[in-house]
Formats: structure tokens, sequence, C-alpha cells
């Protein structure tokens, strides 16, 4: 049986950044065991971003499943044309809160190691973010996925509103 050959043009460039890599253990009776955490960010820099954490006795190994995990979690975060989001939204997950804003062109991604990460392979490129709360890596990244899944792109809006994008932002029609 022949194997049907996937076309470059059609699977998309996904990048891939460990966020995080923590040393777990677990305590039986001889002792203790350790194994290795990995929380990675997985985005093809186009509005498509996912995250997932592997565990294994080796960090290649953890990475690796850490990598699959986010390919299965991908969704898509809703943008402007100016490649920033379209409304400020709180993201929270346990004691973690993150505050999303949108921001200028030419501003840059303004934020912290774990939200960064998110937000550069999702494609965002103006972006205002400040973590409250912990500084949990695990939360804050958890909590930043929570907040930009939970915007709506002003063609939904409209539509579930029955308005025009112009009326939303004010704009004559």
């Amino acid at each position: 049986m022949a194997r049907k050959q996937e076309n470059k043009s059609d699977v998309p460039e996904l990048q891939e950044r460990v966020v995080a890599i923590n040393r777990v253990s677990k305590v039986v009776k001889g002792g203790r065991r350790f194994a290795l955490s990995a929380l990675v960010v997985v985005g093809d820099g186009k509005g498509r971003v996912g995250v997932g954490m592997g565990k294994s006795q080796e960090v290649p190994v953890a990475i690796k499943k850490g990598i699959e995990d986010a390919k299965k979690n991908m969704f898509k975060v809703p943008m402007t044309e100016a490649k920033t989001l379209p409304h400020d939204v709180i993201g929270i997950y346990g004691a973690g809160r993150v505050m999303i804003k949108p921001a200028m062109p030419g501003t840059g991604v303004i934020a912290g190691g774990p939200v960064r990460a998110v937000m550069e392979l999702a494609g965002v490129t103006d972006v205002l973010t400040k973590n409250l709360g912990t500084s949990n890596a695990m939360n804050i990244v958890k909590a930043t996925v929570a907040g930009l899944q939970s915007m709506e792109s002003p063609e939904d809006v409209s539509k579930r509103r029955g308005i025009s994008v112009a009326k939303i932002y004010g704009w004559k029609e």
C-alpha cells in the first residue's frame, strides 16, 4: 500500500515554545520518585494557538508529550486587521488573573514570560497585559487561554445582535 504524501503547503508551520519545566516528585515506600513536567505553547502565528503539558522521566520526552498535547488543544484567537485583539478581557484560572488589552500599532507585545509566549505564537503583535495574582506559570498560561477563548470578534457580536459592525463601534454607516 502506498502512503498518501502530505503537501507541505497544506500543513501550517507550527512554532513551539517551552514555557516552564518543573521537577515533580511522588513519595513512595522506598523514597521519592522524580519526574519532569513541561509546559509547552504551540502556535502558527496566524491566530491559532494551543497549550499542553507533558510528564516524563526525561526532559525531551516530556517536551514531546507537551507538544502533542498542545496540538490537540489548539483554538482560534479573534484578531483585528492590525494584529491586535478586539477588546479588553480579564482571564481567570485558579489564583491566576491576566488582564489583556488591545494596543495601538507599534506598541509591541508588552507581557510577562508565560503570557508573552502565548501572544507571540498566536500572532498578536500589539497588546498590553498584566499578571494579577499568582506567578505560577501554569495558572498564568491557563488564565491567558481562558481570556482569549472568552473573546468574541466584532463580526460574531454583530451577527448575534443583528446590527452592523460599524454600529457596534459607533461609526457612521
